[in-house]
């Protein structure tokens, strides 16, 4: 989290009724900090875009209960969970640049910048043999060229996505509609301890703890799956599926919309055969299909991808070492300490790595993915 922004004090700003995300960061934005936004003048205080003068009078004299916030923490801690805020570095950077990212998600397990390469994969809780089918091979695919899978744990398709992500040694987020408190629907708890746990992705939410799930709150989850992603894969869904909203966030945020084309006698498919023949999204019948659409943003991993086909023959010991490097630098310590190897055994085998055009040291003992 940015030095300059204190988590007691952002949560008693975004905790005063009428303050949402925008605001909160407007506010942010405005006062440097949130402890001079809950210590500034209804006079100056009105002054930031969206606050009027009645809120700006009523933020000036409102006071939060901080067992409240104590509670919270205390709630985060139980689940091994953390707060990442809007101005937090770990923060999604393709969430940042929609319209209305959440100022704080409440996250288990872990947001790495490699999951800017993502794909939301989302459909019916009632799918077909041939979505399930289709769902593995598409997660199975997309993980193999290292792009992060997102979706929202739901039953189906959701379900499906997470799994299949985790059986190939993918990453996956999902976005859930409750606190990371109340997993639902509660047969995917092991799901989402399963995520955390592997070190393989995250459980997020926007929601704060305690919340337990609402109708309401799914539609708003659905901004953040389609938001955390370069484009969205409907795999099957009628026209009233909660995925078409999904679909419809996609279309408003400027991303890529994908539709797996279906049987024309199909109720689950109906919704995306629609899309597709309005033209509203792409259909797809490979993995193929979506990486050209999106060959511009994919370019780092695609091009790492391309390598590793001609790979030269590696050790076991090399092997190791390969996988866990990135384009992200990463230092011999850490290296050693990943793989188990002695540091003396690790230099060696790094330098023979380098030795074969694979990966480069930079000073200070980093070292990356060519």
């Amino acid at each position: 989290m940015s030095s300059n922004v204190n988590i007691h004090d952002l949560l008693r700003l975004a905790l005063v009724p009428g303050i949402g995300s925008n605001r909160l960061r407007n506010l942010v934005s405005h006062f440097q900090t949130p402890h001079n936004a809950l210590h500034a003048s209804a006079k100056d205080l009105s002054r930031v875009e969206g606050i009027d003068k009645k809120l700006a009078s009523f933020i000036a004299h409102h006071t939060t209960d901080d067992h409240f916030i104590d509670d919270q923490l205390s709630r985060i801690n139980k689940v091994n969970g953390r707060i990442v805020t809007f101005w937090d570095e770990h923060y999604p950077e393709l969430l940042k640049k929609i319209y209305d990212p959440p100022a704080l998600l409440f996250v288990r397990g872990s947001i790495q910048r490699e999951d800017r390469f993502a794909i939301a994969i989302v459909g019916t809780r009632q799918p077909t043999p041939y979505g399930k089918l289709q769902t593995e091979r598409f997660a199975h695919d997309l993980c193999e060229k290292g792009i992060t899978i997102v979706s929202g744990l739901a039953r189906g398709i959701d379900t499906a996505a997470h799994t299949s992500a985790l059986k190939y040694g993918g990453r996956t987020i999902a976005v859930i509609g409750s606190s990371i408190d109340h997993i639902y629907p509660a047969e995917n708890k092991k799901l989402a301890d399963q995520i955390e746990e592997t070190g393989n992705g995250a459980v997020v939410s926007e929601f704060f703890m305690d919340t337990k799930p609402d109708p309401g709150n799914f539609p708003r989850r659905n901004r953040i799956i389609s938001g955390m992603s370069l484009g969205t894969l409907i795999v099957e869904s009628d026209e009233g599926g909660g995925a078409m909203i999904t679909g419809t966030t996609t279309i408003d945020q400027n991303r890529e919309l994908f539709c797996l084309p279906g049987n024309i006698g199909e109720k689950k498919s109906s919704g995306t055969n629609k899309l597709i023949k309005r033209g509203e999204a792409k259909l797809v019948q490979s993995v193929d299909d979506i990486l050209d659409e999106l060959e511009t943003f994919l370019q780092p991993i695609l091009h790492r991808a391309k390598k590793a086909d001609v790979i030269p023959s590696l050790t076991i010991f090399e092997q190791k070492i390969f996988d866990i490097l990135t384009d992200l630098p990463m230092h011999i310590d850490v290296i050693s300490e990943k793989t188990g190897f002695s540091p003396s055994d690790t230099l060696v085998t790094l330098l023979g790595l380098e030795f074969k055009s694979l990966i480069n040291q930079q000073p200070g003992k980093y070292f990356v993915r060519r």
